[in-house]
């Protein structure tokens, strides 16, 4: 009996070690004083691409600048990796007292702050979502189901058992459609390399089996939307958000008419007016 007791001991002591090693979800650097701003880059991208825009407001503004598990050189954590991250971040806005936080966030880093905005016990000032939705998966899969996701998929062992040359060449191909900058493009397909490949692979499908919609109802603050108008056309776009968006009460909606995906690096200094003024609105 003495020894069963010191194995089962042994068992859990070990169990209990090996989940206190497991990285952070979420990496944060603070920058600035003043009120909170929490910033969640999108898919494969560190924290870093809101540096220039964080440089302008850090003179009146905290900056929380996040980073996700097994991107920017960050380690990797174990799966299911998005709800692990949205529990994380907000675990940190309740630990670090943000309450009343402006959150931005792009792309998936969006859709991460769209699901902030609907927990209950969290009292976000706004979010400002910049080219997110809340269900890309339902935009891009025919019959969407999410249930229908899995990690297992021929797709997803395809992309893991890809080699480094065609991951690049397929990284590349990504980047040029994501933003109209030259140099962007090659920051993105370096992010996209730089990322680890089990997370780039199953958080995909993690981001993808994530619909919001609903969730949209429970929504009361203000809500900021910029949409880029590229690739697809300005009349397109309109009825993308507004199809996605049907659920929410109320939001305000700006088009950025010469950017693909990647609005910030397309159209800087227009983006960040657009940002310094939805920060100072009521």
């Amino acid at each position: 009996m003495k020894n069963f007791i010191l194995v089962v001991f042994a068992f859990v002591f070990t169990v209990s070690t090996y989940a206190s090693n497991e990285p952070e979800p979420i990496s944060v650097e603070v920058v600035g004083e003043g009120e909170p701003l929490i910033f969640i880059p999108g898919f494969t991208v560190p924290g870093d691409i809101w540096k220039p825009v964080v440089n302008e407001l850090q003179n009146s503004y905290q900056c929380h600048l996040v980073t996700l598990a097994g991107f920017g050189g960050k380690a990797p954590i174990t799966f299911p990796w998005l709800p692990k991250v949205n529990e994380s971040l907000k675990n940190y806005v309740l630990e670090k007292d943000l309450q009343g936080a402006t959150v931005i966030g792009h792309s998936l880093g969006g859709t991460m702050a769209t699901w902030l905005a609907a927990q209950k016990d969290l009292k976000l000032s706004k979010i400002i979502l910049i080219d997110a939705l809340p269900a890309s998966g339902a935009l891009m899969i025919p019959n969407f189901n999410p249930d229908n996701l899995i990690y297992e998929s021929p797709f997803n062992k395809q992309q893991l058992a890809m080699d480094e040359v065609t991951f690049e060449q397929t990284a590349t191909a990504m980047a040029k459609g994501m933003s109209l900058n030259v140099l962007a493009q090659e920051s993105i397909k370096n992010w996209i390399l730089k990322c680890d490949r089990k997370t780039y692979v199953y958080g995909y499908t993690d981001y993808l089996k994530l619909d919001l919609r609903e969730e949209l109802k429970n929504i009361l603050i203000p809500v900021y939307i910029i949409a880029a108008a590229q690739p697809y056309g300005v009349e397109m776009v309109k009825q993308t958000y507004k199809n996605q968006y049907a659920n929410l009460n109320d939001y305000s909606f700006i088009i950025a008419e010469n950017s693909a995906h990647f609005i910030m690096l397309d159209q800087p200094e227009w983006f960040l007016k657009q940002i310094k003024t939805i920060l100072i609105s009521k």
